[in-house]
């Protein structure tokens, strides 16, 4: 099972409790991302991966962290970098508020039908 998940000094970092140490794989973009480095104990392994510098660019990163056993998905964690991203977030905020307000318009004139 993977706990504790987090990203420090240009690393993603988790602890993976189980009797026996994983057999894992960090991909982005259906690549596997090489330098992951498993140590520890069982019933506690620390999983370490760092994040290569030249994929760091404006935008989403996405990464899944696979188990080599069996294939199915454990864990993914994402990177999101830049500017251009921060007007995306903006224009989203304003289309929720805008889809909000028609709700609530739509919601008040359903209750004052109703209520008359």
């Amino acid at each position: 099972m993977l706990e504790l998940t987090r990203i420090h000094a240009g690393r993603w970092e988790a602890v993976w409790r189980a009797p026996e140490a994983p057999v894992l794989e960090v991909l982005h973009l259906g690549q596997a991302l090489e330098g992951l480095t498993i140590s520890g104990a069982p019933m506690e392994w620390h999983i370490s991966q760092p994040i290569p510098a030249e994929l760091l660019s404006d935008g989403v990163l996405s990464f899944v962290v696979r188990d080599c056993s069996n294939g199915a998905e454990v864990a993914h964690f994402a990177i999101i970098a830049g500017e251009p991203l921060a007007d995306d977030l903006r224009a989203e905020i304003d289309l929720l508020r805008a889809e909000l307000d028609l709700l609530k318009q739509a919601f008040r004139r359903h209750c004052a039908e109703s209520g008359a």
